[in-house]
């Protein structure tokens, strides 16, 4: 299989990896946002997960600039889960803050936990720091 083909299979599964398991995420913490109840909440954590998915693709390209390596998450080392955990939370934080402050797309329950000095959620952001490493394990695995 040739490098272009290698590096569209493996964006591919990334992205279609990150979107699942976002979706997942994004159902569990819907309660933490006000009016998200089901069955709208389906639809709105699905288009949700799409950006999410986005987001995970813009974290391996971070990442692949960083370790300059196209397939880094195959054999990622200490330089690559800092870049990530970096690129991570601050794309956790600026997408959450430009949703919540700038753009008004979404309000908070009083059920989120709100991360210190940011006002921002925590489930949010914890979620583009917890989810890349555990996609592009999964892609890893089944990239062999």
């Amino acid at each position: 299989m040739g490098r272009i083909a290698l590096f569209a299979r493996g964006t591919s599964l990334i992205f279609i990896i990150a979107v699942s398991v976002n979706y997942a995420w994004e159902l569990a913490q819907a309660p933490l946002y006000a009016g998200m109840q089901l069955p709208a909440a389906l639809w709105h954590c699905f288009v949700a997960s799409l950006g999410d998915g986005l987001l995970v693709l813009l974290i391996y390209a971070a990442v692949a600039v960083v370790v300059r390596s196209l397939d880094w998450y195959m054999r990622p080392a200490g330089r690559a889960y800092l870049a990530m955990a970096a690129t991570g939370l601050l794309v956790g934080v600026v997408v959450e803050w430009w949703g919540l402050h700038m753009a008004k797309r979404w309000q908070y329950s009083d059920l989120m936990p709100i991360l210190p000095a940011t006002e921002v959620g925590l489930a949010p952001v914890l979620q583009m720091l917890v989810l890349p490493p555990a996609v592009f394990a999964a892609v890893r695995r089944l990239a062999v």
